[in-house]
């Protein structure tokens, strides 16, 4: 598998793991370093926004990817994530969101982890 395959890979697989609730997968897929930006402006570390996935306040019901170019420059690299992802979240309805996740991602141990994400619309 190519490292810009991989990268997609770990992409696809955050979603899943979103979707599925797994702590496990989510904890394995981004890295100690992880920060979600929301689309509000909201900064979450990882354990909060794992917490948040787990308990209900952000709920992933389903996710299409699109088209999302990868950069890779040594260990470092970046997704421009383009997916119809189905969510309710902050007690919000159910709505399908065309939501742009802006990663970086380093390699570590020879696996990509997700370092930032930056959330927004497309």
């Amino acid at each position: 598998m190519s490292e810009k395959e991989a990268i997609s890979e770990q992409y696809k697989a955050m979603y899943t793991a979103m979707i599925n609730k797994d702590e496990d997968a989510l904890n394995d897929i981004l890295d100690g370093s992880f920060e979600l930006v929301h689309m509000t402006g909201m900064r979450q570390a990882k354990q909060a926004f794992i917490k948040a996935v787990m308990n209900g306040t952000l709920n992933y019901y389903s996710a299409v990817h699109e088209e999302s170019p990868i950069t890779v420059s040594g260990d470092n690299a970046g997704i421009i994530g383009h997916s119809k992802v189905n969510a309710a979240v902050f007690g919000g309805g159910k709505h399908t969101w065309r939501l742009e996740q802006v990663i970086t991602l380093k390699k570590i141990g020879g696996e990509w982890k997700i370092t930032h994400c930056t959330a927004g619309t497309y």
